[in-house]
């Protein structure tokens, strides 16, 4: 016998693939006709609320409201929820999805006495892991550093990451996914240098940032001399934000205040970023600065030299110790 329906349910978390997955089962669970949709962009929660009740005159069967992007609602919108929760429409469910809620919001905590929540979030750290798991779903046995691979080339997007998933997986026809295989299917477009260059960078490890700049170049299939500049402008974002989050770390603001000021969704790239910059002084990462943009003007033709060799020289000159 199917789990009897609560009267609202709260949907949502930073892993939307799952989020999805969950608003398709519930909606699985009803007629298509006795399925209303909506937008919190242009439908308050006194419009839901309204929706639910109307819905509930009906009778004759369960009907299911759905309202999305609920994010973005504010402090009354909840309060017309937890009003209309005290005695919900008979039959009626209501859906409310969104992106990143926590669990004391006060949209969480309209939903919570009489509906569930049903959040998920995925933290930057625990991205590669979120791979694994996926790869789980398709029955397909993956190495771990093949997981850590994929989080690199693709970035942090789980729509990209779940749909490259399903691509090796089907690939793979039920053999064990390797770094290999990653490195040959998949193509590097991730915003930011991959995490093992600017981990290394942080750490000051120059081998370690040759040895990453090197495998990025040859892991895409752009000519290097496009995939040169792409780089260099990428790290230079990286840099110029590093330098920021020092100043925001010697002025005493936490990481995770420091997220948002940073351009950061989370707050774990913030405080990853913190503990890089306390291995550089702030007159170093001002030289990195100056430094990357002589690369970038050497690039677009200020030197004779090879963009390898002036990218090299770069890269060792902005991660040793001055």
């Amino acid at each position: 016998m199917a789990e009897e329906l609560k009267p609202a349910y709260l949907i949502a978390g930073s892993d939307r693939p799952k989020v999805d997955r969950t608003v398709a089962r519930l909606r699985g669970r009803f007629e298509a006709d006795a399925i209303e949709l909506l937008d919190a962009a242009g439908t308050s929660g006194d419009d839901a609320v309204a929706a639910c009740n109307v819905m509930g005159l009906f009778g004759g069967g369960t009907r299911l409201v759905v309202v999305e992007g609920v994010e973005a609602w504010k402090a009354p919108d909840a309060k017309a929820v937890a009003e209309y929760l005290k005695a919900p429409a008979p039959g009626t469910t209501l859906a409310l999805v969104g992106a990143e809620l926590k669990k004391d919001s006060p949209l969480a905590k309209a939903v919570a006495p009489k509906g569930e929540l049903l959040l998920w979030d995925v933290l930057m750290k625990a991205v590669a892991r979120w791979i694994a798991d996926q790869f789980k779903l398709h029955k397909t046995k993956v190495e771990p550093e093949a997981c850590r691979l994929l989080a690199e080339l693709v970035g942090d997007d789980l729509y990209e990451l779940a749909g490259e998933v399903d691509k090796i997986s089907t690939w793979a026809n039920g053999a064990e996914v390797t770094e290999g295989d990653v490195e040959a299917l998949v193509a590097p477009r991730a915003d930011s240098p991959p995490w093992t260059l600017t981990d290394a960078w942080g750490a000051r490890d120059v081998g370690g940032v040759l040895g990453a700049a090197e495998r990025m170049l040859d892991r895409t299939p752009d000519p290097r001399s496009r995939t040169i500049p792409k780089l260099v402008g990428s790290l230079t974002n990286h840099v110029r934000r590093a330098r920021i989050a020092h100043r925001l770390d010697e002025q005493g603001v936490s990481p995770h205040d420091a997220a948002p000021l940073l351009g950061l969704r989370h707050h774990f790239p913030a405080q990853k970023l913190f503990g890089q910059v306390r291995n550089f002084s702030a007159e170093e990462l001002d030289s990195a600065l100056v430094r990357l943009a002589e690369l970038d003007r050497a690039l677009k033709g200020g030197s004779r030299l090879a963009n390898e060799l002036e990218l090299e020289r770069a890269l060792v000159e902005i991660t040793v110790p001055a």
